[in-house]
Formats: structure tokens, C-alpha cells, sequence
């Protein structure tokens, strides 16, 4: 007996596309990230539609990324340089909005974890 659908397969569905269209903005916009969005579209859509998922690996740069990240690769260096200095500009740039103290304190802390995660919890792909 074949498994029902899922009750949320849309919800997957329309997540893993809004996370694709941010993924591939983050393609062409400079300090966007973009492969973070694609991972997270590959599991929405594995969780929506396997088909879809395939389609994601199947794409010429992004599917490479993602199947690093799933295999435990990593990063190339040079992209671990771009994203920590993404990090610190969001980070610089948006704490002069932000009013209260604590604001800026925790939105400092999410940037450092960003980084601390980058440098020291994702491997270093080499070529």
C-alpha cells in the first residue's frame, strides 16, 4: 500500500520555492547569501515532493552545494571569507537601527555564532 500524501506537502512545497527564489537571488545579488536558502529548500522539498528535490540537486552550481553541505564537505575557504565578512557588514550596518542595548548586544551574538559556526563547526572544503 503506497504511503497517503501529507497534509503539508503544499506548505513544503510553496516553502521550498520561496527558499529557491532566495537562493537564486542570492546568485546575482552581491552579500546575499544564496546557499544557505538552497539548503533549506532541498529539505522542504524532501519533505514535499521528492521530484522537486531532485530538480534542486540536478541544477548546475546549486546542486553541488547542497550535496557538499549533505556529505559533510564543507565550504571552500574563499566562501567562508565571504560569508564572515557578510556577516560583520550586516551585522555593522544594522546595529546603529537597532535602539535598545540588549538589541544590539543579542544581534551582535547571533552575528558572532554565525561566525563561530562558519570558522569552527563547517568544514574547510579543499580542492
Amino acid at each position: 500500500m503506497p504511503p497517503r500524501p501529507s497534509r503539508l506537502r503544499p506548505v513544503w512545497l510553496t516553502v521550498g520555492f520561496f527558499l529557491t527564489g532566495l537562493g537564486f537571488l542570492g546568485l546575482v545579488l552581491p552579500g546575499f547569501p544564496g546557499t544557505v536558502f538552497f539548503i533549506l529548500a532541498a529539505a522542504a522539498f524532501a519533505k514535499g515532493d521528492p521530484k522537486w528535490e531532485a530538480w534542486l540537486l540536478s541544477r548546475p552550481v546549486v546542486g553541488e552545494l547542497i550535496s557538499d553541505y549533505r556529505a559533510g564537505r564543507g565550504m571552500p575557504l574563499r566562501a567562508k571569507w565571504i560569508a564572515c565578512v557578510c556577516i560583520v557588514l550586516a551585522v555593522g550596518v544594522s546595529l546603529t537601527r537597532i535602539p535598545i542595548l540588549a538589541g544590539q548586544v543579542a544581534w551582535g551574538l547571533v552575528g558572532l555564532a554565525g561566525i563561530w559556526f562558519i570558522t569552527l563547526r563547517t568544514p574547510t572544503k579543499r580542492p
